[in-house]
């Protein structure tokens, strides 16, 4: 007798899709929490790794002539710890500024389907030659 073990799915991530940070006035940090960020791993395989990682549009007002931009260097990026973990293990990134991509959460070995959350907290170093403004970007989260 033989039977089949299918995979039911592929490798994915999923992010909040939009997120509101605290105001802030020139010369200090706007921040706040994105929301849960979930990489599910579906593929039912051995060696199941994969890394996450993060990036960021600078920020600007948008409405303003001309627009006020804030980098994404001054952006900064920290994961947090795992939330609901699912056969790990699994890594945090090193928190960072996202002026490169950074590695949110990552796994380095095991095999078979596993899934994993974080809540990453977001800060914004707002220059102190900032404008008044409604500033918006986005950060964006993959999975490979």
């Amino acid at each position: 007798m033989t039977f089949t073990v299918n995979a039911t799915d592929g490798l994915n991530i999923t992010a909040p899709a939009s997120a509101t940070l605290s105001a802030a006035t020139p010369g200090n940090d706007s921040t706040g929490q994105l929301g849960a960020v979930t990489v599910t791993d579906e593929r039912s395989t051995l060696n199941t790794t994969w890394e996450a990682t993060v990036t960021s549009t600078p920020f600007t007002t948008g409405g303003e002539t001309p627009a006020e931009t804030i980098g994404a260097a001054l952006v900064d990026y920290s994961p947090g710890a795992a939330i609901n973990p699912v056969n790990g293990p699994f890594t945090a990134g090193t928190p960072g500024n996202l002026g490169a991509p950074l590695v949110a959460f990552s796994r380095a070995s095991g095999d078979g389907n596993n899934s994993v959350s974080w809540n990453p907290t977001l800060t914004v170093n707002v220059p102190a030659a900032a404008v008044a403004g409604t500033y918006t970007g986005t950060v964006t989260h993959s999975v490979a």
